[in-house]
């Protein structure tokens, strides 16, 4: 692993104005790509300016170039058909969007071929702008496009299996992690993987309606994962996952209950450097879970909110991460939002105000703690 870094945010953040309708004018033909492309380059410097200003230790580029944060993947191949995932998800507020296979309202119905790179139009910009600062490039995880991609009756006349159509997903995955790492990219992270599913025993149970093996599917989703993060030099670079609960606009989640379900499995099989985890709401369960968290690992706690403009007290943020000290040595702890301030474009009801407030809260907190 490249760093322990203490004070970190997710991935997106808040998309200025001029982003959205610059995106909406390129969908309706009135502005040009490269129009398009001056101005989301002119928002990321700004948002980079931010992040420093405030001391955030590891910067994105906002994911201002996607329309959602997992929009690359179903961009970047053929293969994606309308349609709705195989699993239904239930989110708090109706007005968020559904939870689609990597762009919305889309499902895998033919071959997945790769026709350009994931994230190739975002890793030089962020890396010739850092200026020295560590900084990440963020992607869907293979268990996870799958598992919202891979729609019996539509997917199967190409894959007759789930497990045919994740392996095809790992090899592009798995591509672009190498193409990052190649690139010298110091922070690779990998977004919503499907264990969070296994969580939510309503959609365990659509699971096994389709008369899929779950504990096989587990496991196929972690050796997946994992495959797509093998044969790097670690000292070189930080390979990250974040578990999601949904954060599909407007403050909308989908997933409640601990880890407990999934925690000796899965924490203790993946091969991460860093786990980031929601931890921002009671919905996520206590702490005891991260017991099973090997030793080494870094545990980045999601204790400060994306989902509401209303600042927590650096105080009980303190008090939290001292009692998730009792299960995982405080020297391997981090801290972060919960998830991103707009995994989709409409992002969360955060004004840039609170929004900045929000980051500079992780710093002040970070600086307390491990300084």
């Amino acid at each position: 692993m490249a760093g322990k870094y203490r004070a970190e945010q997710v991935g997106s953040l808040l998309r200025p104005q001029e982003v959205l309708d610059a995106h909406t004018a390129l969908r309706e033909g009135k502005m040009s790509a490269e129009q398009v492309r001056e101005i989301e380059d002119k928002a990321i410097l700004e948002a980079i300016a931010l992040q420093k200003q405030v001391g955030i230790e590891v910067i994105s580029d906002g994911e201002f170039r996607r329309p959602g944060w997992a929009s690359d993947f179903s961009a970047s191949v053929d293969g994606y058909v309308p349609g709705s995932p195989a699993l239904r998800l239930t989110w708090s507020n109706q007005a968020a969007p559904a939870n689609a296979p990597a762009g919305g309202g889309q499902v895998i119905g033919g071959k997945l071929v790769q026709k350009r790179r994931l994230t190739g139009n975002q890793a030089p910009f962020l890396k010739d702008h850092a200026g020295g600062t560590p900084f990440k490039v963020t992607m869907p995880a293979a268990s996870y496009v799958t598992t919202r991609g891979y729609k019996p009756g539509t997917s199967d006349t190409a894959y007759p299996t789930r497990k045919e159509a994740l392996a095809d997903v790992t090899k592009i995955i798995a591509a672009e992690v190498k193409a990052l790492f190649d690139e010298g990219v110091p922070y690779i992270q990998l977004d919503n993987p499907h264990y969070p599913d296994y969580i939510d025993q309503s959609r365990v149970d659509q699971m096994k309606a389709y008369g899929w093996d779950v504990k096989q599917m587990i496991r196929d989703d972690i050796e997946a994962d994992n495959a797509c993060l093998k044969g790097f030099d670690r000292s070189n670079v930080t390979l990250a996952m974040h578990f999601c609960r949904g954060n599909g606009g407007r403050g909308g989640w989908h997933t409640s209950g601990g880890y407990d379900a999934i925690a000796e499995e899965v924490f203790g099989s993946l091969d991460v450097d860093t786990y980031l985890l929601e931890y921002d709401s009671d919905r996520a369960g206590g702490f005891e879970p991260l017991k099973y968290m090997p030793k080494g690992k870094t545990v980045v706690l999601g204790l400060v909110t994306t989902k509401s403009g209303e600042l927590e007290s650096a105080d009980a943020i303190i008090k939290r991460i001292e009692e998730a000290a009792k299960f995982v040595d405080i020297n391997d702890l981090a801290l972060s939002p919960q998830c991103g301030f707009a995994s989709v474009a409409i992002g969360n009801p955060v004004t840039p105000e609170e929004e900045r407030k929000k980051l500079e809260l992780v710093v002040e907190v970070a600086h307390k703690v491990w300084s």
